[in-house]
């Protein structure tokens, strides 16, 4: 009976060392699997980084370039001619006065919305050659203009669109008083032919956009 019991204990130890054996071989084989797959993962995330990475970076870069370098400047920009400093002087009353255009722009009529008003803008110059009187004024709401190609007169828009008029007595020798008129003229027309009363003619006047 001894020999019985002591062969049944070695039966289960070995059982026991068996079990044992192939816990530790499950343990490492489940080990390596999970150590196997998150290297996998890890080389899949790099990959996709450094291949997208590149290709969104300077996608809208060059874009960006591109528009800033191939803009154009707009038709306002590109028509506009503006009068230069002393390039219409005229005397007035003689040699008691001079008057300098100093530009002449299409600007839009506040009340209809349209592009048919010229204001323009002069300097009035007293001398100190001659005596003034208090008579000597110059009315600017009497300018008029002319179309130098077709001979159609334009006359101001209306008496409250203009400085009124400017009296040289009432200005020192060698000062000067600013003023303007809007005039009434149809879009399209480029040049004009200005007439300030009692000064020269200001012959064709570029007009500015």
């Amino acid at each position: 009976m001894r020999n019985r019991g002591n062969g049944v204990s070695t039966f289960l130890s070995s059982v026991a060392v068996l079990l044992s054996t192939l816990a530790l071989g499950c343990s490492g084989y489940v080990a390596y699997e999970v150590f196997t797959l998150r290297d996998t993962l890890n080389a899949t995330k790099t990959n996709t980084l450094s291949n997208t990475t590149p290709t969104q970076l300077p996608s809208s870069i060059p874009t960006t370039s591109a528009k800033q370098t191939t803009a154009s400047p707009s038709p306002a920009s590109a028509t506009t001619s503006a009068i230069q400093p002393g390039q219409f002087v005229q005397p007035a009353f003689g040699k008691k006065a001079e008057v300098e255009l100093l530009s002449a722009k299409r600007i839009k009529d506040p009340q209809t919305g349209n592009r048919d008003v010229i204001n323009v803008q002069m300097r009035i110059r007293r001398l100190a050659t001659d005596r003034v009187f208090g008579g000597d004024i110059i009315s600017l709401t009497s300018t008029t203009a002319r179309n130098p190609d077709t001979s159609e007169t334009y006359k101001g828009v209306a008496l409250d669109r203009s400085t009124g008029s400017v009296s040289l007595f009432q200005l020192r020798p060698q000062a000067s008083a600013d003023a303007y008129i809007w005039l009434r003229v149809p879009d399209g027309v480029n040049n004009l032919d200005i007439f300030v009363p009692d000064t020269g003619a200001f012959k064709n006047v570029p007009i500015s956009l």
